[in-house]
């Protein structure tokens, strides 16, 4: 007797382990013109809206507590650092490149991360508005226990991507290269791009509840 097919590859993600970190103030963060932060700390800062005219790089670092406006950060590049209580209108940060970050607890309105390259990232308990992964390579993603109004992968490739526990009211995967992306732990209320879908993997309960979306994109008529 054959054997039931593995289900999709889970991301492979470890904990991150920051060693000792140095306090950071809130003008150097802010500061348009700033060098590259290793193994620095934010806490509790406001900001209003800062716009970094140069790429920098987060590495080893914490940032928790920040609350504002807005970011602005072309090309931001974050490697083994942290993100958490993160409480912003938008975070502008096309090109970016995140390798091995968390991103807790966070409220964000507009994500604009298109064209991005991500390793090893996880979002735990965050409400995220618009999430723009348009043209995106993503591996090893994990959303758990987070809600997001829309979700854009729309000329994404994503391998081993997982939403756990989420609500996503809006799906776009027109013109997605998906593969082990398991969307079994999230309530969808809306997908668009039916073939972009092929490569994910949803349980019966989700694929009748999507019954009627999925007719009407199709222009099937239902009586």
């Amino acid at each position: 007797m054959a054997s039931a097919p593995a289900g999709p590859a889970a991301p492979r993600l470890a904990p991150l382990e920051l060693g000792e970190l140095a306090p950071l103030d809130a003008s150097s963060f802010t500061d348009p013109d700033g060098d590259d932060l290793e193994q620095r700390e934010l806490r509790d800062a406001h900001v209003g809206e800062v716009r970094w005219s140069v790429r920098r790089h987060l590495d080893g670092s914490l940032v928790s507590g920040l609350s504002g406006t807005s970011l602005t950060a072309r090309g931001l590049t974050l490697t083994d650092t942290r993100l958490e209580r993160v409480d912003l209108l938008s975070i502008a940060a096309p090109a970016a490149g995140w390798r091995d970050v968390e991103v807790g607890a966070s409220r964000i309105g507009s994500l604009e991360l298109y064209d991005a390259n991500f390793r090893r990232v996880s979002f735990v308990g965050c409400k995220l508005g618009f999430v723009n992964l348009r043209g995106a390579d993503l591996a090893d993603v994990a959303f758990t226990d987070c809600v997001i109004e829309d979700l854009d992968l729309m000329r994404a490739t994503a391998s081993r991507v997982a939403l756990t526990g989420c609500r996503v009211d809006r799906l776009e995967v027109t013109e997605a290269r998906l593969t082990d992306v398991d969307l079994r732990g999230a309530q969808l209320a809306d997908i668009s791009g039916i073939d972009g879908l092929r490569g994910v993997t949803i349980g019966p309960d989700q694929l009748l509840d999507l019954a009627p979306v999925l007719a009407g994109r199709l222009g099937i008529r239902v009586e």
